[in-house]
């Protein structure tokens, strides 16, 4: 039984293919950091205008850790049949994916407001949109500085 070296052309096609997957695990990042916050916005808005008003968006200015954060949204709305909150979602400016969360509430949510935890990469600006029933979209915009980065696959 002899043993025979792969040939040179075999070779060739496991080193480019290794090299690929490499390239595409080192790229993900950046292509995902590639985004822009305004177009992540208007994808949900639907292009619709986005207003600053009737939303707040509580998080500290100063974050020491950015692995866990956390961040409240209240909106400004009596939550009835005919006037409330259909959804809240929080984009960020610098994470590798710009749309952190989202909510879906109704007039027997009761209040309209959501609270969790989330993670920064960096320093960046945060978002907070609301879709109103009317269709109307209301924003607010916090900057925070993180002292302790998290969610480092690449800088952005």
């Amino acid at each position: 039984m002899t043993i025979t070296n792969a040939s040179p052309l075999n070779r060739r096609h496991i080193l480019a293919g290794a090299a690929g997957v490499a390239a595409s695990v080192v790229l993900r990042p950046a292509s995902a950091a590639a985004g822009d916050l305004a177009v992540a916005i208007s994808a949900y808005t639907q292009g619709a205008p986005v207003r600053a008003g009737k939303v707040k968006l509580d998080v500290a200015e100063l974050v020491d850790n950015g692995n866990v954060v956390p961040i409240t949204v209240t909106v400004d709305s009596p939550m009835t049949a005919a006037d409330h909150v259909k959804s809240i979602a929080v984009f960020n400016e610098k994470n590798p994916q710009r749309d952190v969360a989202r909510f879906t509430l109704g007039p027997r949510a009761g209040k309209a407001a959501v609270t969790t935890r989330i993670r920064l990469a960096t320093s960046q600006q945060l978002v907070a949109v609301a879709q109103m029933s009317d269709g109307s979209y209301w924003s607010h915009t916090v900057n925070v500085i993180v002292t302790l980065a998290a969610c480092i696959e690449g800088e952005p």
